[in-house]
Formats: structure tokens, sequence, C-alpha cells
């Protein structure tokens, strides 16, 4: 196998580790309902329940993203997928909130071995075409969400299924990224290539930019995942399926992280922060205030808002910071994945307290308000620095 056709097998690979990934995000969002009026548990106690699949998935990174330099990446899926099964397996048999919150954390543990060890793969493969190919790889987030989104509504709306069966098509994109990575070798990471040392590396994820990411990241990640996460309580009132709109929002997605490549090249990385921003604040105030077909008007206002946060804040340290290499790329993912574990049960807690998800919604708006001013600040500083 060439270097070409080697490179562009292990991407594939990373993203059908992707898809799964993204697809539990679906299925989380679509078996919350089912946890809720079936197994009888509070809308608090579902936030605290899924709460592993975003901070078992930063301390996977966080780890992964440290052992990544010393043990490989291939290793790091490895552990990704054994995360992965055991997730599966013990969600299946949940029935409760501990059971629930054990699968959770096993699938949240695999994620984010996924994500330590692809992100800084993805720039490993492509070195002089990051941020479009860090994109592209991100296409499958929300592209394994429609896949989980439309499985769960033909499988339990349509058929009437049983839910275990939506959890159990997990186990399809699983095999096929464990089968594609059986006996392939896999390149050094970026910074063991520049020989960065461990001094410098840590020096650059503790630099003044860094933290600011870091706490912009936390922001990015609650609005766009807090949002998809919730969506059957926070729409469900709406007059469309929720399933349906996060399969829209995603689809806008998918086409949006496609062609990055080309809109990087015309806006710059800083001014498409500051743009996603502002789309994302409108559209939470829009959802908001939709019902009906007017929804997925608002939907598309706001998935045009989030469509590049997660990658695109991956490009920037990437590109500004690379001597923080993958552990640098491991916070970030850790930083967004830990608030999202921590918005969820507030946004519970919230609904709980006799408030409706579109007034959730309009809290969860301050967010992107906040990054309004924060990523206007630094396209400014950023275009002195050019």
């Amino acid at each position: 196998m060439t270097k070409e056709k080697s490179s562009l097998h292990l991407f594939r690979a990373s993203c059908f580790a992707l898809i799964t990934t993204a697809m539990t995000f679906a299925i989380r969002a679509k078996i919350e309902e089912v946890f809720t009026t079936e197994y009888h548990l509070t809308n608090e106690e579902i936030g605290f329940a899924f709460g592993p699949a975003f901070w078992g998935f930063t301390l996977a990174m966080v780890i992964g993203g440290t052992l990544v330099d010393y043990f490989g990446m291939k290793k790091i899926l490895n552990v990704a997928t054994i995360g992965h099964i055991l997730g599966i397996v013990i969600t299946i048999f949940a029935r409760d909130f501990w059971t629930l919150f054990v699968g959770t954390l096993f699938i949240g543990i695999g994620n984010g071995m996924v994500e330590a060890a692809c992100n800084p793969l993805v720039a490993a493969l492509f070195p002089d075409n990051k941020t479009k190919m860090l994109n592209r790889f991100h296409v499958w987030f929300p592209g394994g969400i429609v896949i989980g989104s439309v499985l769960g509504y033909l499988l339990i709306d349509l058929l009437n299924l049983h839910w275990t069966i939506l959890v159990a098509m997990l186990f399809i994109p699983l095999g096929i990224y464990t089968t594609m990575i059986f006996g392939k070798t896999f390149p050094n990471t970026e910074r063991v290539t520049l020989k960065v040392s461990n001094k410098n590396m840590i020096k650059s994820c503790i630099s003044p930019l860094f933290i600011f990411m870091i706490l912009c990241m936390f922001l990015t990640a609650a609005t766009e995942l807090g949002t998809g996460q919730r969506i059957s309580s926070l729409l469900g009132t709406s007059g469309v399926p929720p399933l349906l709109i996060l399969a829209f929002i995603n689809g806008i997605m998918v086409a949006g992280r496609y062609f990055a490549g080309e809109i990087v090249h015309r806006i710059n990385i800083s001014l498409m922060l500051l743009l996603s921003a502002i789309f994302s604040f409108l559209g939470l105030i829009l959802l908001s205030y939709t019902s009906g077909i007017a929804v997925f008007i608002s939907a598309a206002v706001f998935a045009i808002g989030v469509c590049y946060f997660w990658p695109t804040m991956l490009s920037f340290i990437a590109e500004k910071i690379p001597e923080s290499g993958a552990l640098g790329l491991s916070l970030m993912g850790g930083a967004g994945m830990l608030s999202v574990s921590l918005i969820l049960p507030i946004m519970g807690s919230y609904m709980d307290a006799n408030t409706t998800g579109l007034e959730t919604l309009r809290l969860m708006a301050i967010l992107p308000a906040i990054l309004i001013i924060a990523f206007g600040i630094l396209n400014l500083l950023q275009k002195r620095k050019a």
C-alpha cells in the first residue's frame, strides 16, 4: 500500500471511529425519553447519568493525549474499542440510574480515546492541510448524529422496536473501524516528528492564548452539544419530532464542514469563530420562539452557527500553537466535553423547576453571547498580528 493510500485508509478508519462516537450522542438523545417515561428518572438524574459521557470523555482525552506520544495512536484506538464494547453491552442491559451511568461512562471513555488518537492522527497524516482535513474528519460527527437520529426515528418511532436494538446498531461502525486498523502501521505524532520537548509542549499549553481558547471551548461545546444532547426535552413541544430537528441541524453541519477548507481560505479562522458565535446566539433565540415548520428555519440558523465551532477551535490550536501537540488537542477536546457534563444537570434542574424547554434555550443563549465578545476581541488581536 502506497503512503497516500495508507493515509487515506487510516483517515477513513478514523471517520468510522468518529461515526461510532457521534451515534452515541444521537442515541442518548432518543433514550432520554425512555428512561424518563419507562424507568422514571427525573430530568436532573438523566443529566447526571449522561454526564460520564462527557467527563469520562474528558479524562480519556487528557490521559490519552498525554500517552499517545509514547504508546502510539494505534494502542490508544485499541483502548477505545474496549471502552465502546463494554459501554454498549452495559447500556443495553441498563434499567436504572447506576447501570445507565456505568454504561455511559465506558462509552465516554471509548469516545474520548477516539478523539485523543484521531485528531493528532489526522494532523500527522496531512501536515500541510490540517484545517481542511480536520474539518473533513469532523464531518462525521454531525454525520454520525444524522445516522443515529434517523435510525432512532425509524426503529423506535415508526417500527416501534425496543430501544436496545437501536443501541446495538453501534456495533456496526465499531466493527468496521476495528477491522480497518487491524494490522496497519500508524505514523508518529507530529510532536514526535518535530522533536518538540515535553518542556516546550507544556509551556505552550499554559500560554495565555491557549488558556483563553480553553475557556472559550467550554462555551462553544456547551452551546453545541448541550443543546443537541437534550433536544427531546428542549423541543418536545415544538410540534416537530425533536430527532428530525437534530438530524436536520447535523445534516447542515455535514455540508458545512465538508466545504470548510474553501471557506477558511476566504475567511480567517478567528473571524469564522466570531461569525459562528453570532449565528449560534441568533439560532437559540429563534428556536425558543418558533414552532411547527418555522422551527426548521431557526434550526438552520443555529446549525450554521455551531457547524464550525469544534473543528475550528482544534484547527486554531493546531495552526497557531502547534508545539502543544497531541496534548493540546486533547486538552481542548477534554475541556469541551467537561463543559457539557456540567451543563446537562444544570439544564435538567432548570427544567425540573417547572420551566419549559423553550425558556432553557433562552438561558443557553447567554453562552454564545459571551463568545461574541470573546471572539470579537480575538479577531481584533489576530488582525493586529497579521
